[in-house]
């Protein structure tokens, strides 16, 4: 019987195989033979640690990589199909539909907001909850599995508004307002979706919070600024980002601070890296509990000062 290490490896092992062969055919056999388990070991395993079959987590990869697809190319809705191996127009619907509420004509249209920090390359971290009522029993330990991706950030803009002393949300509300996110969240051009973020020193101007709202923009981004707004420059960077389990919408609290236990005691240099904080800022996007809270940090290789 496979230990906790052990099991967690051969299921990092199962999500690179995915990863690579996201467009083809894929069977358990195959996922399998990464494992040196048999087929009945490595699914139950698989589904132990990340809480979907092989074929669920296979399928629900697909439509997230078909949906930034649709969101930054005019690929043909075929076409996006075939590539993620729907075996017809109509099976790709019905798919896509029942997960992202509408239909894959109607999210192209919209464009609503799709997380970039959906893994492409998907790592499973777990861990004994330390808060709430979800703690270690006798007969089992109970754990929160969160997926680890690192990221390569380009240079862009920021546009942000500022509190005085905030260092989190309710702080920055109290200061600033609950509006901000509106005024942001209309701004065109956007990378991405309104974020909060925690700014290292080097970016606060003496008397400005330390947790400010904000959303990135293109570096060539020449667009109106709302007013009593500031736009700052990001350089490149890395970001390592957490992307906790789905949660009902009213038990946000426990999501945040279930992923911040998982943060405050993850090690980066096991797969490399280690923490940046200086070199951009630590960023949390909105708590929606479909896709599990998210948030990210900055990271270097170790070998780089």
């Amino acid at each position: 019987m496979a230990n906790p290490a052990e099991k967690l490896k051969a299921v990092q092992a199962m999500q690179d195989h995915i990863e690579a062969r996201l467009s083809d055919p894929i069977t358990l056999h195959e996922l399998a033979r990464c494992t040196r388990y048999s087929v009945y070991y490595a699914a139950r395993i698989f589904k132990e640690v990340t809480g979907k079959t092989p074929f669920e987590y296979i399928r629900l990869r697909r439509l997230a990589a078909a949906a930034n697809r649709l969101h930054g190319s005019e690929a043909k809705i075929i076409d996006v199909a075939f590539d993620f191996v729907f075996d017809s127009h109509e099976g790709f619907t019905r798919a896509f539909s029942r997960h992202f509420s509408m239909t894959p004509s109607e999210f192209r249209r919209a464009k609503p907001p799709v997380s970039p920090f959906m893994p492409e390359q998907m790592r499973v971290y777990y861990t004994t909850p330390k808060r709430g009522k979800r703690v270690m029993n006798e007969k089992k330990t109970e754990t929160n599995t969160v997926f680890v991706q690192v990221l390569e950030r380009p240079a862009r803009k920021l546009i942000v508004k500022r509190g005085q002393k905030a260092e989190h949300y309710f702080d920055y509300c109290e200061e600033v307002g609950c509006e901000v996110w509106n005024t942001l969240a209309a701004i065109k051009e956007t990378i991405h979706e309104p974020m909060g973020l925690w700014l290292p020193d080097k970016l606060r101007p003496e008397g400005t919070s330390k947790y400010v709202q904000g959303v990135e923009v293109a570096t060539n981004y020449a667009g109106p600024v709302p007013e009593g707004f500031d736009t700052l420059d990001l350089p490149p960077c890395r970001m390592m980002v957490f992307q906790g389990q789905p949660f009902d919408d009213e038990a946000f609290e426990q999501a945040i601070t279930s992923l911040w236990d998982v943060i405050d005691g993850y090690t980066p240099e096991t797969i490399g890296y280690q923490w940046a904080d200086e070199d951009g800022p630590r960023f949390q996007l909105e708590p929606v509990g479909y896709r599990g809270y998210i948030e990210g940090r900055p990271v270097r290789p170790v070998d780089q000062k």
